[in-house]
């Protein structure tokens, strides 16, 4: 069974936006003298590469963790920051600064309605060697952040929202966040929302039934409000809000900070407020963000006419056509005891 969707399917839809449902010195490095580019072992997908049995099994752990209520039964969409990228890059190529690229999203249908999209990389990680110049972005955020959990590799939000009568709980990598106290532009108090952050503020290890995967409880709650992401970029390519601005719209960033170099020196970089310039953004955007949201109600529909297991590929740099073809014999995406969350009375 297959089935393909163009650009032009999406047409005519009403307007679309979001509705609700590491942290970074306060200062630059004493030493201004240039940073050494980007070297060594770094993760593209870090949940397929460290847990290939079901990278997003993570994702619903850390979920009951911080809220074992929490009723997934009512979401229409889990998903990576990064499929919903790829997904507006199909219907906007421009809204990538690379363009439309060739790409994969496995799909499963978990209870009535939920439908689970899990990142799909042929490679999860690289090796950058000493003449392969990659830039500085992760010795920036070394020089410039602070790791507040020992031998931690990366941290990852979640949030749930509702997109255009879907909602969404979507996961996505967080670059760092700024004390609130150091934020006026941010609430007193944390942020109550449980998906908000996947940190408790009780230390705790327990190994789930039935997984190979080890939950620690560690760190503490970070307002979704302090929040940034970091782009860096040579200082002769300055770095626009379009460039940025799907990016941080996807996982509803506040804050940002568009760090500009020469050969390895920073200029001074500021934390930005930029929800303004976000809203704004996606305003001059409506005619993507429809074909978007379209988009998502005609794959849920299509994952479950298929029998609740797909995978979706756009087989070709600037393809006009996603093709969608029912899996067979498709894995489960998760452990057996997860799939009992959607069936709880």
């Amino acid at each position: 069974m297959e089935a393909t969707i163009s650009r032009k399917d999406l047409e005519g839809q009403a307007p679309a936006t979001i509705s609700d449902a590491c942290r970074i010195n306060g200062s630059p490095p004493k030493t201004r003298n240039p940073l050494p580019q980007d070297s060594g072992f770094h993760y593209i997908a870090q949940n397929a590469a460290r847990h290939p049995d079901s990278p997003m099994e993570p994702l619903f752990r850390a979920i009951y963790q911080a809220d074992s209520t929490f009723d997934v039964r009512g979401i229409d969409v889990v998903t990576d920051r990064n499929n919903m990228r790829k997904l507006l890059s199909f219907v906007d190529p421009r809204s990538d600064r690379h363009g439309l690229q060739a790409f994969t999203i496995h799909a499963e249908l978990a209870g009535e309605k939920t439908v689970i999209l899990s990142r799909f990389e042929a490679q999860t990680h690289r090796f950058i060697g000493p003449d392969m110049f990659r830039g500085y972005g992760y010795e920036f955020e070394k020089a410039y952040t602070t790791c507040e959990i020992p031998h931690s590799t990366g941290h990852h939000r979640i949030i749930c929202y509702c997109f255009e009568g879907l909602s969404y709980v979507v996961r996505y990598e967080a670059d760092a966040y700024v004390d609130p106290a150091d934020d006026p532009g941010a609430p007193a108090g944390s942020d109550q929302n449980p998906l908000a952050d996947i940190n408790g503020n009780v230390e705790g290890l327990s190994l789930e039934s039935g997984s190979r995967l080890t939950v620690r409880k560690q760190g503490r709650v970070t307002p979704l409000e302090s929040t940034l992401e970091i782009k860096t970029r040579p200082a002769s390519k300055p770095i626009s809000i379009n460039d940025v601005a799907p990016q941080i719209w996807i996982s509803q960033t506040p804050k940002l900070v568009r760090a500009h170099y020469r050969g390895g020196m920073f200029e001074e970089a500021f934390v930005e407020d930029v929800v303004d310039k976000i809203a704004a953004w996606e305003q001059t955007q409506q005619p993507h963000l429809k074909k978007l949201a379209a988009l998502m109600t005609k794959l849920t529909d299509l994952v479950k006419g298929f029998g609740g297991s797909c995978v979706i590929r756009c087989c070709s740099k600037g393809a006009d056509e996603l093709i969608i073809q029912k899996m067979e014999d498709g894995k489960p995406m998760l452990p057996l005891d997860l799939y009992s969350k959607w069936t709880r009375d």
